[in-house]
Formats: structure tokens, C-alpha cells, sequence
């Protein structure tokens, strides 16, 4: 299993944020190949950081192998290019993580 694991912190707009991540990021992104599962968490608490935590998603791959090869693909570079379409909202772009 691999996942990817997308944290956000508090946008400066949450409504905006919040619209163009649901009604226009999520779709995008789960037409991305290879996905067994994805979920999106709102942080309700967290600790042992100076980070404001707002949103997590978690992408699940059968493998790493899947993971590469869904992120090569054109659904995934789609998804890339609406970034700058949400990062706007953000003060920071969200950290990425990728798990095994």
C-alpha cells in the first residue's frame, strides 16, 4: 500500500478555498487513475506543531509503483494545473507526503 497524504493549512479564504477545492479540485482529482480509496479529513485538533492544520487528504494506491504511474497521467497533470487555481486561497502551498 502506498498513500499520499496532502495536508493544508488554514487558507486565507476558507468559503473560497473550500468551493473550488470541493466543487472543483476533489472531481478533478478522482479522475486520476490507479485510486483505490481517497479521503478528505477537516483537523479538528492538532499538536507538537506551530502549524495551523485545516484540511488532510489521503490518496491509497495498491503500490508505489501505481502511485508513479497514476501521476504521470494526464488526469493527474490536469489536476496538477488547477493548483495555482487553489493555492490562491492558501498562504502556503500544502505539504505533500508520500507513505508507504
Amino acid at each position: 500500500m502506498a498513500k499520499m497524504i496532502i495536508m493544508y493549512e488554514e487558507p486565507k479564504d476558507k468559503e473560497a478555498f473550500d468551493k473550488h477545492y470541493y466543487d472543483v479540485h476533489v472531481p478533478l482529482g478522482r479522475k486520476i487513475p490507479n485510486i483505490i480509496k481517497d479521503s478528505v479529513h477537516r483537523v479538528v485538533d492538532s499538536q507538537n506543531t506551530n502549524l495551523n492544520l485545516y484540511l488532510i487528504t489521503v490518496l491509497e494506491f495498491e503500490n508505489i509503483e501505481k502511485l508513479t504511474e497514476a501521476f504521470s497521467s494526464p488526469e493527474a497533470k490536469e489536476a496538477e494545473a488547477d493548483g495555482p487555481n487553489l493555492f490562491q486561497y492558501l498562504h502556503t502551498p500544502p505539504i505533500i507526503t508520500i507513505v508507504e
